[in-house]
């Protein structure tokens, strides 16, 4: 019993290695080598110089934008501020300027007839077929109003009249192209509690109001010329005269190895409603208001204006990283990992396609039959097929273990 212990105590504390086949060939070999050198390139230069896998990320970017637009145009024979322009005012990440604008004033509560060409009639049947309906200034009675200067007639509305007649196009205000927008943007990183703006410390209220963002001579200008970025998205103002969407991307790639100044932001500029552009259902972009008012004996009346705007959104996304040792591990773990597709490459390679497959297949893989198994221990039940006295067999396939006697003296 104490032998047999002792026997496995022996056969614990033992080193196993596999056998290797050393193939001498040109091809083969260079196969090998050129692929060990491309794992090796894709995982320095890819995924540790490109990915910075060496780091960990946060990517749970907190972030604050306001904004600000100043300038001055003329529409509709007045001069119009920011007040007049810009939607809403309180200096949002996504907020409004006006194009042009549909004014109808003086409206009541009341019976008119609409304006909208498609609710022409000649009898109030014509008019019958278009009760509920949704798309009207008002909501339709079914009466059929005679039109005083045209032959037919218009179906009554109860509503707000006069209707609103939106099929006027007035001229856009091109004076949009000189508009300024201010952007102040604070964004953290938590995980690294990082805290930055997108515009340095350092920079005075007169360099502010002096500069314009440029690309290249004025990157962290916090400035934007409205010509500027629509010209970026290929755009200009007449193409947008019935409104559209643009995209504003501040985008934060912080390496925090280097020092915390190169943690700074770039912009991206797009047209976000590219999609719709060309299309004739909901082009562009628009909205409503009314400016109510009340006469002397409290009737109330109002000024309903259709605006045709430019619509900015302001989106700020980011990724900071950091050096740090389990990730740095386990990249490096999986690059030597990895290299060993070489070696499964050239057995494929030398298993199927070149010459001599045979001889390769009967050095690398040793096959033993159940007969010649049960004809070993007939002859010698205490022995293991093709295995010397005094070397043990291993558990694993292909591995023998050498005893002392057969270590050379």
């Amino acid at each position: 019993m104490s032998s047999m212990v002792w026997g496995w105590v022996t056969d614990f504390f033992t080193y196993e290695t596999t056998k290797s086949v050393v193939v001498k060939s040109w091809s083969v070999g260079i196969i090998n080598r050129i692929v060990q050198v491309l794992i090796i390139a894709y995982f320095v230069g890819w995924v540790f110089i490109h990915e910075k896998a060496y780091q960990v990320t946060d990517t749970g970017i907190e972030s604050s934008v306001m904004t600000k637009v100043k300038g001055f145009g003329g529409h509709h024979n007045r001069i119009m501020d920011v007040a007049d322009y810009v939607f809403p005012q309180q200096g949002a990440a996504v907020f409004c300027i006006m194009t042009k604008l549909i004014i109808t004033e003086n409206q009541f509560q009341g019976k008119c007839a609409e304006t909208q060409k498609i609710y022409n009639c000649s009898t109030d049947d014509d008019c019958q077929q278009h009760l509920g309906s949704i798309l009207t200034n008002g909501r339709i009675t079914g009466v059929c109003l005679p039109n005083m200067t045209e032959s037919g007639g218009q179906c009554e509305i109860e509503g707000w009249c006069p209707a609103e007649n939106d099929s006027i196009d007035p001229e856009p205000m091109l004076d949009v192209e000189n508009f300024t927008i201010f952007i102040k943007n604070s964004i953290r990183f938590p995980l690294f509690n990082i805290i930055r703006g997108n515009f340095p410390s350092n920079m005075t209220s007169n360099e502010i109001k002096r500069c314009t963002y440029d690309p290249d001579t004025s990157p962290f200008c916090p400035i934007f010329r409205v010509g500027d970025v629509l010209k970026f998205t290929g755009q200009n103002v007449s193409s947008l005269a019935k409104g559209g969407e643009i995209g504003i991307n501040i985008e934060w790639k912080c390496n925090l190895d280097l020092s915390i100044e190169y943690c700074t932001p770039k912009y991206s500029f797009t047209r976000l409603d590219a999609p719709f552009a060309k299309n004739a259902v909901s082009k562009g972009f628009n909205f409503r208001f009314a400016k109510y008012f009340k006469e002397q004996n409290d009737t109330e009346f109002r000024t309903l204006h259709k605006a045709f705007a430019i619509r900015f959104d302001v989106m700020v996304t980011g990724v900071a990283g950091k050096f740090d040792t389990i990730p740095t591990l386990i990249n490096v773990v999986a690059a030597f990992t990895s290299i060993g597709l070489g070696t499964v490459l050239c057995d494929l390679i030398l298993l199927n396609f070149l010459k001599g497959a045979d001889q390769y297949k009967a050095k690398k893989f040793e096959e033993v039959s159940e007969a010649q198994i049960e004809a070993s221990l007939a002859r010698s039940p205490s022995s293991q097929l093709s295995i010397k006295d005094g070397m043990k067999s291993s558990g694993d396939s292909g591995a023998i273990s050498l005893a002392t006697a057969d270590q050379p003296v």
